[in-house]
């Protein structure tokens, strides 16, 4: 089924989705409490639920049916607190997957995390799980399935990240520079396929607390991916990196079934206006609306694809990163820019909502960890900012 099937073809699914996203619209939006990065942002009934990350173990939510009593601190993270875990909703629980920390506040270095931890809105508690994950999913995408099943695409490896992390951070850049960067590069100079990220489009069933797959990503897999729904069962995996500091412009759509993935291309994120490559999104901001998919900002560095197509696959050396401001429709198997946010974000938290994308939180060009809360809206025409 192409994505013109499953928007236009299907438009009572996608108006279903999309007027089922928020259940009100605040006429101001309250900016968090902190500033939140590189943490989770799911919706449980009208709860937006927001934290961890450079939050810590903080996690907070917003009723959406009383957006003016702002956003009401719940308890607080059990365990260490993760970054760039991996989240998903299942049967009216909030399921944290993996991410990055220090394991103890006096560890040598962070590791990618294993655990798998469930928040429950009811008890306003968290546990964590009797189960592992089989592999790193540090900046994996998780998406809930039929019948309560959670896929998680993409990761990090643990074995080599946590290897990277524990030898650099050993030695001290400067007083032995040499030995920082012959670490470093010999790091980030592996071609994507040496990361060994996580390839398999795993499955956990919350209620059996077991592991399964649904066969390999054809593709290279993702970190830092948008993901959106687009039809039931359907959904779009936009950029990400596909090794650090090297993202890619490909859209793909895949749907889950009970017992296998099918992927296929969609038309590539273009390029900003005013330039002839699009170096890819990680962290970008997303959701399905009424008028189609939103995708806006996100993290790359100028002029790495360039330097990976000559074979310098340490792709981001000497580059300065960039944070993009700019807003992109799909709509018709076409991308077109409709406009920018107000600056460069990324890393934060989206939903869709009445009215539009919501953007919450993420980090700016001073790699601060952002409070601001709005609304991206989008007529077809004209694209709006309602803080």
């Amino acid at each position: 089924m192409t994505l013109r099937t499953q928007i236009l073809g299907g438009a009572g699914a996608l108006a279903l989705l999309a007027a089922t996203a928020g259940t009100a619209l605040a006429e101001d939006w309250p900016d968090l409490p902190v500033g939140v990065k590189n943490g989770i942002a799911e919706r449980i009934g009208d709860q937006l639920i927001v934290g961890l990350g450079s939050a810590g173990t903080q996690v907070f939510a917003l009723d959406l049916n009383d957006a003016a009593a702002g956003w009401q601190a719940l308890a607080e993270f059990d365990g260490p607190a993760p970054s760039q875990p991996a989240t998903a909703v299942s049967n009216g629980a909030l399921y944290v997957f993996s991410g990055s920390g220090n394991a103890t506040a006096d560890a040598a270095s962070p590791i990618i995390f294993e655990t798998v931890t469930r928040y429950d809105p009811e008890a306003d508690s968290w546990e964590t799980l009797d189960t592992t994950t089989p592999v790193g999913l540090l900046g994996a995408s998780a998406v809930t399935l039929s019948g309560g099943r959670i896929a998680i695409l993409g990761g990090y490896n643990k074995e080599l990240f946590d290897k990277y992390l524990s030898e650099v951070l050993a030695i001290d850049k400067e007083t032995d520079p040499d030995a920082w960067n012959e670490v470093v590069d010999s790091y980030m100079g592996m071609e994507p396929k040496d990361y060994r990220w996580n390839d398999m489009v795993l499955t956990y069933d919350t209620a059996a607390n077991a592991w399964g797959d649904l066969g390999a990503n054809p593709e290279l897999p993702n970190t830092g991916s948008a993901v959106v729904g687009t039809a039931p069962g359907t959904f779009l995996i936009v950029n990400g990196e596909i090794k650090p500091g090297l993202r890619t412009d490909a859209v793909k759509s895949v749907t889950f079934g009970a017992d296998a993935a099918e992927w296929s291309e969609v038309a590539p994120v273009p390029a900003p206006e005013g330039s002839d490559v699009q170096e890819g999104l990680a962290g970008a901001y997303s959701a399905l609306t009424d008028k189609g998919v939103l995708v806006a900002g996100g993290a790359n560095f100028l002029g790495a694809q360039a330097a990976a197509e000559a074979g310098n696959w340490y792709a981001h050396n000497g580059l300065d990163k960039h944070w993009a401001a700019e807003v992109f429709a799909l709509q018709d198997d076409a991308w077109t820019q409709v406009g920018e946010l107000p600056e460069g974000l990324a890393y934060g938290g989206s939903f869709p909502v009445d009215g539009g994308l919501l953007v919450v939180g993420g980090e700016d060009s001073e790699r601060a960890a952002r409070t601001d809360v709005f609304l991206v809206q989008w007529d077809g025409e004209e694209l709006a900012i309602v803080d």
